[in-house]
Order: C-alpha cells, then structure tokens, then sequence
C-alpha cells in the first residue's frame, strides 16, 4: 500500500461530506430543509452539517473520506488521494485545520405518524400503559421509519434533543446509540425536586423501575430518574476510572442532588461498574447499591413479578457513528 504521510490523511479527514459534494456532486444533492439534505441515488442517505447517516444501510460517517469509502467502495488509498487531489485544485473547498471540538449534531431517524409497535413492544415487557403514553406525549420516545424502532431521546436543559438510542421492536433485537449522539443528554425522567436521582443502564430497565414505583403505590414522576446511556467501563485500576457523562452533566445541572441510587445490572459488569462508582463518586454524595432484587436487570425483575415469559434472543449492539 502507498505510504501517505498522517498530515495527508488528516487534513482528509477534515472535508466534511455537504462540502465535497456541493463542490464534486451537486447533482445528487437533495435539500430536505434548512441545512439537512438527501442525495438522488440513496435517498434514506441523510445529510447534516457535513455528517450523514444511511439508515437503510445501518452506517454512517463525520466527513467526505467515510462517504467514499463506504457508500462509494474506494478504498482507502483512492479516497484519500482523491479527496486531496481534488482540495487541491478547488479553492472553495476548504480543508479546515483541527480545530476544538463542536457540539454534536444529532441525526434523528424519521418519525412515524403510528406508535403502535413500540406500544406492543414495551407493553410486551411489562411497562406500564399509561407511563408509555406519558413518554410519547412528551416526545421522550418515538417509533421510526422505515424499520419501526423504539427511539428514547435524551434533551438538554433548554429542551433541544442532544441524544437518541434506537432499539428494534422485532425478535431479532437490534440496538445503538443514533449517530450524532451526546451521552451528557441520556435518556432521563428526571425534573422533580426531590433530592435523589436513581441510576440505570439502559431506558428500558429506567421505565421498568417506573412501573414498579407505580405498582407499589409511589408517583414516579416525583423521582428522577437517568439512564447512563449503555453499559458503564471503568477502568482496569478503578481509582482511575472517570464518572459517566450522564451523570456528570445531571450533577452539574441539579445541584441540589444529596443521594444517588445504583440500579445497576446483576452481572459481572454492573457489579464492577457499581464498585466503581462508590468509590470515585464525591463524597458529598450518599451513595446507594440497589440491584434488581431477582433477574440480570429491572425490566427481568418486573417481568418476573408480572408473570411475564420473555423469549430472549441475542441482542446485537450497532453503534452508530
């Protein structure tokens, strides 16, 4: 393979995709609105500010080099010097220098006008009703197109949608974070004033422990409630380890929080991540372990206490980037 010196490759991965293909393909450009737009080959290809998504693809990019390489099949080396070549002779393409980093833009799958098959598909897991139409009434879930995936949506404190994790609602389960996504901004029900914020994995195990607050008789909308957005890593040596971005952006935000809860997962992973966090959390903070009292999870915990036979298949994580 030719050797291309890293400044190169670099100064290719800063030409971002609108750009190139304002400059290369024009023609295939489709505006949607405002600065999001579509091409006339693939037209489940979405565009915005230079980062794209195609979703009937299931990937996605940050810039011109990762369209070349996975919609156009070159290969590396044909992407890179054809990016250069090209930026070399056209002024109007601008090859930005690194610069700090920006605010992500979030690319949202598009909305159906149905619920109907994530109704069933939580319904089918034990979530309440009423907390299901809670959630959809506030725009915290959606179902997509073209694929009918439950969509959990994560806003930031000026109710801009900054996060999203997509999970299917068939047997064959499938799951990620939506491309653009910032895991400062999970998923979260977590506006009352109490001073107590209760952590989970997942949103499906935050809406499980919902039900079961209402089961018993308690308003869960007076909790507040976080997912850390997917599954907590710390670090080998655990003192090492850095606070999930959920929930330094909630602490942040809510500093009147005295106590955090734990529901974490019972296996090995929630089990480390529990340990971990009891150790580099502040101690300004009480903080309590407090896992599923049956099952690997909440949502296995209320299906239990619900009576509900789940047939679980292998879920198979799809990060998008």
């Amino acid at each position: 393979m030719p050797y291309i010196p890293p400044e190169v490759i670099e100064q290719a991965r800063q030409i971002d995709l609108l750009s190139y293909m304002k400059a290369f393909e024009p023609n295939e450009l489709v505006r949607i609105s405002g600065n999001n737009y579509t091409t006339r080959t693939h037209d489940s290809l979405k565009i915005s500010n230079g980062k794209w998504m195609w979703w009937s693809q299931r990937i996605g990019g940050y810039n011109a080099l990762d369209y070349l390489i996975k919609v156009k099949e070159y290969s590396f080396v044909e992407a890179v010097e054809t990016l250069m070549g090209k930026a070399a002779v056209m002024p109007m393409l601008t090859v930005r220098p690194k610069q700090e980093e920006k605010p992500k833009v979030l690319l949202l799958p598009e909305k159906s006008v149905t619920t109907d098959k994530i109704t069933e598909y939580l319904f089918g897991r034990g979530i309440d009703y009423s907390i299901i139409e809670y959630c959809i009434t506030k725009g915290y879930i959606f179902e997509s197109l073209p694929y009918h995936n439950l969509v959990c949506v994560g806003f930031d404190e000026n109710g801009k949608a900054r996060y999203a994790a997509y999970r299917a609602t068939i047997d064959r389960r499938i799951l990620g974070d939506c491309s653009g996504s910032d895991k400062h901004y999970s998923f979260r029900i977590a506006d009352s004033k109490s001073d107590t914020v209760h952590l989970f994995e997942c949103a499906v195990d935050l809406l499980s422990y919902a039900t079961l607050a209402k089961i018993s008789g308690r308003d869960w909308r007076q909790e507040n409630l976080v997912s850390l957005a997917g599954v907590y890593l710390p670090k080998e040596k655990i003192e090492d380890s850095t606070t999930p971005a959920a929930l330094v952006q909630y602490l942040k935000s809510k500093p009147h929080i005295k106590k955090i809860v734990l529901h974490l997962d019972n296996d090995n992973t929630g089990r480390r991540a529990t340990e971990a966090l009891k150790v580099i959390l502040p101690d300004s903070y009480e903080v309590i372990d407090d896992p599923p009292p049956k099952g690997k999870d909440f949502n296995d915990f209320l299906c239990v206490q619900l009576e509900i036979t789940r047939n679980k298949n292998k879920e198979r994580s799809c990060e998008r980037s």
